[in-house]
């Protein structure tokens, strides 16, 4: 009945919103509520009369600058407010209507219908329900309309009262740092950000640091993650969040063991509080026993229509078994991969579903997002997993898996180790032939070194060994280095602490010219690192000097705790500017923070 009740609502509800708006006249709205009324409850004129009035009250009207115009209430013998003539007690008094009636229904109606000038100046007023706002900006949301979203649920979070926000305000501040994201406004985004922070109540400020903290991680800008993470570990001390967070942290820096320990830590403390929900509790038991599986369960489970796929795929991954020899070649070219008839069948079968087509042109992309379709590729490949002996199969499931999951390192063990080890096995088929280059251009190379790049990128954050491993193997067959993997070793090697390796590798790199443009700050910086780890004091000023005749930018950056981050840092940055020295402070500061006195040593020297 409660469901009838509120479909039967909604649509008297639009209609009379309607019918107000013709001149904003509480007689049309009885006109109209008299006749038109009625069909909404299956002919019963005593409800569409009695609701009227109600509806009415609560309406804004724009004559009166967004106010409502409410009715006072007739006693029980006084005329009633339908103008039926009766007294109340005998006409709308008498009604029990079969359902409650939100006291900010037609706010929301309204802020639904208004577009343009009007919304603006709607929301402009204050005078909106918070739930109103909430519900209209929700339905905007999910109906794709970004700009109407945006702009109502701005006006949930432009309020000075705090305290008194929606019960559904998560979902929508969730909702509204998602478009800010996707539409640029970055600035919009920090603002609101703040404003939580400063203001909001616990729960959302929680809601709000999760973001925060993730937008870092998607960014690789650990430095910055652990920064929001200690601001607000100071802010919110007992709050289970900070538990998930500094787990996901943790994992990220590579510090498996010790987001096990922290894990347990958090558990038995908020355990022994004893005011935790047992869905949270259990969910810390879990995070204690196996922080990676607890967070990669709990994502998948959190993709909606695709968590049974996902995990089915999960399985798949690994019951692989091993991968089928491939046909490879020896010429004047160099060593070539050539497609079988096998390959093509299955990579044309698996095509019928995963409609997306590999980029050519960019390493790592496709013509289109692959994951529009996921609801049918991924049961389809769950159900034929012979399209894995393909290599374009794995080459489009790598950089499937690698756009969505490649920035989560707990992702890694389930779903990008079995497939770099099926094509582990291909590359010693490769190096086999002791000596030989494949060059990317040459037959079908191309696909097992694009697979490769997206794998060592996938598992970079969780699976660091396998990642570097894999890199190097890539890098002694593709010698010409294509892919650019000389600094996601470099950088791998420091992380792991091997400087002197790190050291010849990126002489060796910068000897034989073989560095692009892009990843010269990057391989000088590493150079520098691993010169001050290992006490080569004059070497690694002489290298500083190098470095500032590059980018003169790159020390101030480095060294400024909390520097603005200059325009078009999100880019392909020019060689020299603040933009490249941005984008290498983003993904190397928190290894210069590890690294005893390194900044104190750096900023020394800082001619700025």
């Amino acid at each position: 009945m409660l469901a009838v009740w509120v479909e039967q609502l909604l649509g008297f509800a639009s209609g009379a919103l309607g019918a107000i708006r013709e001149d904003e006249r509480y007689p049309t709205l009885m006109a109209w509520a008299r006749e038109e009324g009625p069909a909404h409850f299956e002919g019963d004129l005593a409800t569409a009369q009695a609701l009227a009035p109600e509806l009415w009250s609560q309406t804004p009207l724009e004559r009166l600058d967004f106010a409502c115009e409410p009715l006072a209430r007739p006693g029980d013998n006084e005329p009633c407010w339908c103008d039926s003539g009766l007294r109340m007690r005998h006409c709308c008094g008498a009604v029990s209507l079969p359902g409650h009636v939100p006291g900010h229904l037609m706010w929301m109606l309204s802020l639904r219908e208004w577009k343009g000038a009007t919304l603006k100046a709607a929301l402009a007023s204050g005078l909106a329900p918070s739930q109103a706002l909430l519900e209209a900006g929700l339905i905007a949301g999910e109906s794709g309309q970004r700009g109407r979203a945006q702009q109502t649920l701005e006006a949930v979070f432009d309020n000075p009262d705090w305290g008194n926000l929606p019960d559904q305000a998560e979902p929508a501040f969730e909702i509204l740092v998602d478009l800010y994201q996707e539409r640029g406004f970055n600035r919009k985004r920090q603002a609101l950000l703040d404003a939580v922070f400063q203001h909001g109540p616990l729960s959302l400020r929680g809601v709000a640091l999760e973001r925060l903290c993730l937008l870092h991680l998607d960014n690789d800008d650990l430095d910055s993650a652990r920064a929001a993470f200690v601001r607000a570990q100071q802010a919110l001390p007992d709050s289970p969040t900070l538990a998930y967070i500094e787990a996901m942290l943790l994992l990220h820096e590579g510090n498996e063991a010790e987001a096990a320990e922290r894990s347990r830590f958090w558990y038995r403390r908020l355990a022994r509080q004893g005011d935790l929900e047992p869905e949270q509790l259990e969910f810390l038991a879990e995070l204690a026993a196996n922080p990676g599986a607890t967070l990669a369960e709990q994502l998948l489970n959190a993709e909606a229509d695709l968590a049974e796929p996902l995990v089915s795929l999960q399985a798949l991954m690994h019951e692989l078994a091993e991968a089928p020899a491939l046909e490879f070649q020896l010429d004047e070219d160099g060593l070539t991969y050539h497609a079988s008839a096998r390959d093509t069948t299955h990579y044309a079968a698996f095509q019928a579903v995963f409609v997306a087509q590999v980029d050519q042109e960019a390493l790592l992309g496709f013509d289109s997002d692959p994951w529009l379709q996921a609801e049918d590729w991924l049961p389809a490949l769950c159900a034929n997993p012979e399209w894995l002996d393909s290599p374009a199969v794995v080459e489009s499931l790598a950089l499937a898996l690698t756009s969505r999951f490649g920035s989560l390192p707990w992702m890694a063990p389930s779903l990008f180790e079995p497939l770099a080890r099926r094509l582990d096995g291909w590359l010693s088929q490769a190096q086999a032939w002791q000596g030989s280059a494949m060059v990317w251009e040459n037959a079908d190379n191309a696909v097992l070194l694009r697979t490769g790049l997206a794998l060592v990128v996938g598992m970079e954050r969780g699976a660091r060994q396998h990642s570097r491993q894999l890199a190097e193997r890539l890098l002694a067959l593709d010698d010409q280095d294509s892919l650019g993997l000389r600094e996601l070793v470099l950088d791998q090697l420091l992380r792991e602490g091997r400087n002197d390796e790190a050291l010849t590798l990126s002489g060796e790199a910068m000897a034989d010219d073989q560095v692009e443009p892009g990843a010269m700050l990057g391989m000088m910086m590493g150079q520098l690192l691993a010169l001050y780890r290992l006490e080569r004091y004059d070497e690694a000023s002489e290298q500083l000097q190098r470095i500032q005749q590059h980018n003169r930018h790159v020390l101030a950056l480095l060294c400024n705790e909390s520097p603005a981050e200059p325009p078009g840092s999100d880019s392909e940055a020019a060689p020299g500017t603040r933009a490249e020295a941005w984008q290498y402070r983003t993904l190397m500061r928190d290894q210069w923070r590890n690294t005893p006195g390194a900044l104190e040593w750096l900023s020394a020297r800082d001619p700025s």
